[in-house]
C-alpha cells in the first residue's frame, strides 16, 4: 500500500474514531483507529475509476448512457466495505460518508475521466426517510467528493416523489419495479450542457441509480457519470 493511501486511511480513522476493526473486528490501538494493518493492506480497492469501460459501466450497457463510472471499494457479504455502509446508514456514524467522500474524491481528481464534472448530485431520499434517519448517507458521500475535488454538490435538482421500500432482500426485477417513477428533476434547465456526477452509497443491481438517472437521460444535453463508496457483483 503506497504512503498515501496510508496517509489518507490514517486522516480518514482520527475523524472516524471507532473501538474496533471494519474488517476483523479485533481491538484496535490508538495509532490504528479505522483498520487494523492487515486489513488496511487488503482494502478491496475497486481501481474502476482508471478505466473506461469496467463492470460499473456494464451494469447499465445498453439502458443507460454512462460516461465515467467509479466505486471504491468491493462490496461483499462480509467485508470491509458492507461494514462501513451499514455503519453509515443504520448506526449514525454519518462521518463515515464525508470522509469516504474525502478520499475518494481525490483519487477521482486525479483521474482523466472525471476531469470535467460540473456538479455533484446525490441519490435523495424520501423526505420520510429522510426525518427517521436524520440525514442522506448518499450526500454525505457527495460532500466529501464535492470537497475534495472542488466541485459544487446540488441537493435541490432532483427529488424522491414517492417512498419506497429497502432494495434489501428483494429480487433484480423487484428493485426496479420498486424504484420506477420514484425520481423527479426539479430544476431541468440548470443541468442543461451540464456534466453531472450522480453518487449513490453502494450499487447492487443498479436499479436505484438507474432510475434516477433515467430522469436526467430525458434533458438535452446532460452527460452523466456515477460515483459509489460500495460495489457488489451480483
Amino acid at each position: 500500500m503506497s504512503s498515501w493511501v496510508r496517509h489518507s486511511l490514517s486522516y480518514l480513522a482520527k475523524c472516524i474514531s471507532p473501538h474496533i476493526c471494519y474488517g476483523c473486528g479485533v481491538s484496535l490501538t490508538q495509532d490504528n483507529q479505522f483498520a487494523c494493518p492487515a486489513c488496511m493492506d487488503q482494502l478491496p480497492y475497486t481501481e474502476f475509476h482508471l478505466l473506461k469501460d469496467n463492470p460499473f459501466i456494464d451494469k447499465f450497457f445498453g439502458r443507460i448512457p454512462i460516461h465515467s463510472a467509479g466505486a471504491l471499494l468491493y462490496f461483499s457479504k462480509d467485508g470491509i466495505a458492507r461494514s462501513l455502509i451499514h455503519d453509515l446508514k443504520y448506526k449514525g456514524q454519518s462521518e463515515i460518508g464525508l470522509y469516504l467522500g474525502l478520499h475518494y474524491g481525490y483519487l477521482l481528481a486525479e483521474s482523466p475521466l472525471f476531469d470535467k464534472i460540473d456538479m455533484v448530485i446525490p441519490v435523495p431520499l424520501h423526505r420520510k426517510r429522510l426525518a427517521d434517519r436524520g440525514y442522506n448517507q448518499s450526500e454525505m458521500f457527495a460532500k466529501g467528493l464535492s470537497q475534495s475535488m472542488n466541485i459544487p454538490m446540488r441537493t435541490d435538482i432532483v427529488s424522491r416523489e414517492r417512498e419506497t421500500k429497502t432494495q434489501t432482500k428483494k429480487t433484480r426485477v423487484e428493485r426496479f419495479k420498486n424504484v420506477d417513477g420514484a425520481f423527479k428533476v426539479l430544476l431541468p434547465n440548470v443541468l442543461t450542457s451540464h456534466h453531472i456526477l450522480l453518487v449513490d452509497d453502494v450499487l447492487t443491481t443498479g436499479a436505484t441509480l438507474e432510475g434516477c438517472a433515467q430522469e436526467f437521460t430525458k434533458l438535452p444535453k446532460v452527460k452523466l457519470s456515477m460515483a459509489t463508496i460500495g460495489f457488489a457483483y451480483q
